[in-house]
């Protein structure tokens, strides 16, 4: 049962968190309009296009700021709460100080769950209308995944392309293998290839075709080849931020399908499905340690505690990109990656908590 200073307590943590969701979400707009007014001037960009791209943004933005958010909403009202010694009679009441606690663990696992919710299937699908408005009006152009790539288009069919142009849909020093267990039974070398979009094959340009069968081997050149493979040059485009865009479900499905095809490079694809978990548990991490900082009254009063504030929660995303980025260009482990800082500061908060308790 809540007590009425539960509810209190309660309803100042949440009530402080969407009025600050609100004012730094009228700053970003504000903040991006203005980098972007010409690009929207200069391609005559629909009033109403804009009002719809910065509802689509809001999300992304709040998310991104989430640790911001928390812990500063707990520091800002539990430091005015301690400035007008409430917390010193909650206390001197009888009530220890985990009980005090228990209001704050019911507003984190509020926001928590609602971010959960969000993370995994709201914020992608606003992602979608977003990134789809920046590709029409604000991007260039698309590009290719890499150079020199490797795919595995089936259980046993593997291609290989130097460099890859979107524009032209056209790909150069291309090869094509078919294994049947270690054995090499069919290859092809071709100078270039273009996808053909009306018959949905690709032509090979100066293709040499080699096929192998026991001791046998057969070779043709052809000027121009064509061939049906199972991959599109979609597969061969990078969308940017794609992994946004995809919820939970699609995300699941994609990883599935491209660990079976054995593409590489998917840290990043796992480290956003493991993000949208680790991401909501921050919120029971910082409000502990915003709770017992800011439960102190202090000389500086809220504006010490807001800086501290600042400070653990800019440590708290700087940290979150460091691992990250690790993973990417390293090889640490994407889930190790998004959790290492809640890990981190989950010790942090757990010494901070034994010492305030007392």
């Amino acid at each position: 049962m809540l007590t009425i200073l539960d509810k209190y307590i309660l309803k100042n943590f949440l009530s402080t968190f969407v009025f600050l969701m609100m004012a730094f979400s009228a700053i970003a707009i504000v903040i991006d309009f203005t980098e972007k007014v010409r690009d929207f001037l200069d391609r005559d960009v629909p009033t109403l296009k804009i009002l719809g791209y910065y509802v689509n943004f809001l999300p992304y933005i709040l998310a991104l700021l989430f640790p911001i958010f928390i812990f500063v909403a707990v520091i800002f009202f539990t430091s005015k709460m301690a400035n007008r010694s409430e917390i010193i009679s909650m206390l001197n009441s009888g009530m220890s100080f985990r009980r005090f606690l228990r209001p704050y663990f019911i507003g984190a696992g509020i926001i928590s769950m609602t971010l959960l919710m969000a993370n995994q299937y709201l914020i992608p699908l606003a992602n979608k209308k977003r990134l789809a408005f920046e590709e029409k009006y604000l991007w260039e152009r698309s590009y290719s995944k890499d150079d020199n790539f490797n795919m595995r288009i089936s259980p046993n069919e593997y291609i290989y392309m130097q460099s890859y142009n979107p524009e032209s849909k056209m790909g150069y020093r291309f090869s094509y293998e078919k294994v049947n267990g270690t054995e090499i039974i069919e290859k092809i070398n071709a100078d270039h290839c273009v996808y053909d979009s009306i018959k949905k094959e690709w032509k090979l340009f100066d293709a040499l075709s080699r096929k192998t069968k026991d001791i046998h081997e057969d070779m043709q050149f052809k000027l121009i080849q064509s061939k049906k493979f199972a991959f599109l040059p979609s597969d061969l485009i990078e969308r940017r931020e794609a992994r946004q865009m995809m919820t939970a479900t699609e995300l699941n499905a994609y990883l599935k399908r491209e660990s079976e095809k054995g593409s590489e490079n998917l840290n990043e694809y796992y480290i956003e499905k493991y993000r949208r978990t680790s991401a909501p548990f921050s919120a029971f991490v910082l409000s502990i340690i915003g709770a017992c900082i800011a439960s102190r009254k202090v000389r500086g009063g809220s504006g010490s505690h807001l800086a501290i504030g600042l400070m653990i929660s800019a440590c708290y995303i700087f940290m979150m990109q460091f691992s990250t980025t690790f993973s990417v260009k390293g090889n640490l482990h994407p889930m190790l990656a998004v959790w290492i800082p809640n890990v981190f500061f989950s010790i942090i908060a757990l010494f901070i908590y034994r010492k305030y308790s007392k």
